[in-house]
Parts: structure tokens; C-alpha cells; sequence
């Protein structure tokens, strides 16, 4: 079972119905009609039951935060955005280009902790940052010149159909 790809889970209704389901079992009300009326499996209600036998009313809290706790505050990610907003022109590279490697680089430098190259995107992604691609043109460009051949040369030297072709 479980939950779909991408949705969160709601750990606070979560212990709303585990609660709920204490106060019913402390009532007396049997495991079937306890999971009838909260809409979840029986297995789940036993299960709650047990803790609920164990360790009370704090055996049904929400757990704390899953997984590892993560190496750069809130703070330190909003002051890493803005380094980022202002370009890494500002720390020296010649191009405005953001690569994970000097993401990484700058998290390193600023913070002293150190991220592989998924993480880095992981956490740019949580800023809600994207991946870029340079449009790769040349600097140099010139548009009005390029514009004048596609409407004057390129119609000149194209191939036309032969005339006499139906």
C-alpha cells in the first residue's frame, strides 16, 4: 500500500485518528467497528491497540522527523539562495552559469559541509530552482545581418520545383 508517488502524508491527522481510535477502544468499542468507523484496517487498529497497552496514550504520538536530520538550517538556505540570486559572476567565475560543481563549491566554502553532486540538485530543487541550458549563442551575434540573409539570400539560392512538375 502506502502512499502514492509525491504525496505527503499528514503526520498531525495521522494522530488525530490513532487518538480517536484510543478514546474509542478505552470506550469499548470493539477492533471491527473502531476500524469501520475510521475507515482503516483492522491489522492497523490491533496494532494501536498494543501500543496503546504498552505505553499509553504517548505510544500513539507521531514519531519524530523521518530520517536524517539535514546539515544546513533554513536560515543557511534562504543566505544560499541569495548567494545564488546574485550570480557566480560575483564569486569570480567568468560565466553566469550555476554548475552543481560550484554549488557544491560554495556550500563547502560557506558552510564547510560537503554534498555530492545529487544532493546538491536535491537542494536546489528545493528552492525551487531549475535546470538551465544555455541558449549557445555566440556573443557576437548579429541579428540584423542574419535576419537580412534569411529573407534576401537563403530565398535566392534555395532550390525551386522545376516548372513543368504537376
Amino acid at each position: 500500500m502506502g502512499n502514492a508517488a509525491g504525496v505527503r502524508r499528514n503526520f498531525e491527522e495521522l494522530e488525530q485518528r490513532r487518538m480517536e481510535a484510543a478514546r474509542l477502544l478505552e470506550a469499548g468499542i470493539n477492533q471491527s467497528e473502531v476500524a469501520r468507523r475510521l475507515g482503516v484496517h483492522r491489522q492497523s487498529v490491533i496494532r494501536w491497540q498494543r501500543a496503546l497497552w504498552r505505553a499509553g496514550r504517548g505510544g500513539l504520538k507521531k514519531a519524530g522527523r523521518a530520517g536524517r536530520k539535514p546539515k544546513l538550517s533554513a536560515p543557511q538556505l534562504a543566505k544560499l539562495e541569495r548567494t545564488l540570486k546574485s550570480g557566480p559572476e560575483m564569486l569570480g567565475y567568468e560565466t553566469g552559469l550555476w554548475t552543481l560543481a560550484r554549488v557544491r563549491k560554495l556550500i563547502e566554502q560557506q558552510y564547510g559541509v560537503r554534498y555530492n553532486p545529487s544532493q546538491v540538485w536535491r537542494i536546489l530543487r528545493q528552492l525551487n530552482w531549475s535546470c538551465q541550458r544555455p541558449s549557445g549563442r555566440a556573443l557576437e551575434r548579429d541579428e540584423p545581418a542574419i535576419q537580412r540573409w534569411k529573407r534576401v539570400e537563403w530565398p535566392r539560392i534555395k532550390k525551386k520545383p522545376a516548372a513543368n512538375s504537376v
